[in-house]
């Protein structure tokens, strides 16, 4: 590993797990870029080449079947129980738990990297796509299915799983290409159409987050197998986690940029 790069070594499972897919990861970058300060995506782009948070947000996933960083896998996900109170949610953000994923343990060692060194490639590439993979409901999913692998679906009569259909099916049902969705995101939620929402902490964008997840494990048990309804439920939730984790993602490059 890189000088710098501090991160602990973590353990590896054998099963993928991709959270909203690239475009997902594209509109969430897009849409940090929309809502950066001049000087910050100077600097981001000084690390990662002209607009390159498009260019390399997905490396994360890509890299793994490299064996540079063989130790990264669990860095995308932070399984948590089901029937959790808020306050048992936020405090795995303090005291991370020893089973399940390590993507607080990660995003917190990278941003510590980032704070000391600006400049470091690598760390810079994990940390736009972690902080995107911390607002995809299956990656705050339940221990027992594999962030919803291993939860059977069909999406307009074709098998599928529920992970696959937050990765990639929700995403592709909107019919936009990544700039049209960021920007569609962007004109939905930007107060006044010029400056973004005042932000929520870290904590309570998890508990949303982990509510969102709960109701979609509470809508499987309803075994509603109509697409279009299901499209309809969720998707202003889904558009919401897209948008405010790319506003996250500019906040959090703010912060460590300025």
């Amino acid at each position: 590993m890189r000088k710098g790069f501090i991160i602990v070594a973590l353990c590896a499972l054998s099963m993928p797990l991709w959270a909203w897919g690239p475009k997902g990861h594209r509109i969430i970058a897009e849409v940090a870029y929309m809502h950066m300060s001049k000087r910050a995506t100077k600097q981001v782009d000084k690390v990662l080449g002209q607009h390159g948070m498009i260019a390399w947000v997905n490396w994360a996933d890509e890299i793994k079947s490299d064996t540079i960083y063989p130790s990264s896998y669990d860095w995308h996900f932070q399984d948590l129980n089901g029937g959790m109170s808020d306050e048992e949610v936020v405090a795995t953000l303090r005291h991370y738990p020893s089973e399940g994923g390590n993507m607080w343990r990660a995003i917190d060692s990278l941003k510590t990297v980032l704070t000391a060194d600006r400049t470091h490639v690598d760390a810079m590439r994990f940390f736009i796509h972690l902080v995107g993979d911390s607002y995809c409901p299956m990656h705050v999913a339940h221990m027992d299915d594999k962030g919803g692998n291993t939860v059977k679906m069909k999406w307009f009569g074709e098998p599928t799983n529920l992970h696959r259909v937050w990765d990639e099916n929700m995403i592709e049902s909107r019919g936009f290409g990544y700039k049209e969705y960021a920007q569609f995101l962007s004109d939905k939620y930007d107060v006044g159409k010029k400056k973004a929402p005042q932000m929520q902490s870290r904590a309570e964008d998890l508990i949303r987050t982990y509510h969102l997840t709960e109701a979609i494990y509470a809508y499987q048990e309803e075994q509603d197998t109509n697409t279009y309804h299901y499209i309809y439920r969720f998707k202003d939730a889904m558009e919401w986690q897209l948008y405010v984790a790319g506003i996250r993602l500019a906040n959090e490059l703010e912060w460590i940029l300025r």
